[in-house]
């Protein structure tokens, strides 16, 4: 039974991998992108604006960063939670995020445990601005 779609942005295909085949065994539909760029678009295709229930962004990415993705993410996508998940730690631009809204900040590599009951909890949460 599919839980939902979740995204996983980072440009690492080792760790997309990982992250994917963990959720999937949990039954969310995932959808990859490689830089901020490609999930913008990604995220402009179909229906995914509506029904990515949670959006996983790495940092430090060619084209388009994590940070940058995440400014779009906000304006254009406001309701769909984001967690930061990235190699290098960084508490001061863990905090600037944290204050625009980004609901975890992780730092890789994380454990399974901890990123699926993460996941849980946002997904179960539900978006942040549901449309009535």
């Amino acid at each position: 039974m599919a839980k939902g779609k979740i995204m996983v942005v980072d440009d690492e295909q080792d760790v997309r991998d990982v992250v994917r085949l963990q959720l999937e065994q949990k039954g969310f539909n995932i959808l990859e992108a490689t830089n901020g760029q490609e999930a913008i678009d990604l995220l402009r295709t179909g229906d995914n604006m509506v029904n990515v229930g949670l959006i996983l962004c790495d940092i430090r990415m060619p084209k388009v960063n994590g940070v940058e993705c995440i400014d779009f993410l906000k304006r254009e996508a406001p309701g769909v939670p984001v967690v930061v998940v990235t190699g290098y730690p960084d508490s001061d631009l863990a905090a600037s995020l944290l204050k625009k809204g980004v609901k975890h900040y992780l730092v890789k590599p994380v454990e399974k445990e901890k990123l699926l009951a993460i996941v849980d909890e946002i997904v179960a949460a539900g978006k942040d601005f549901e449309m009535k």
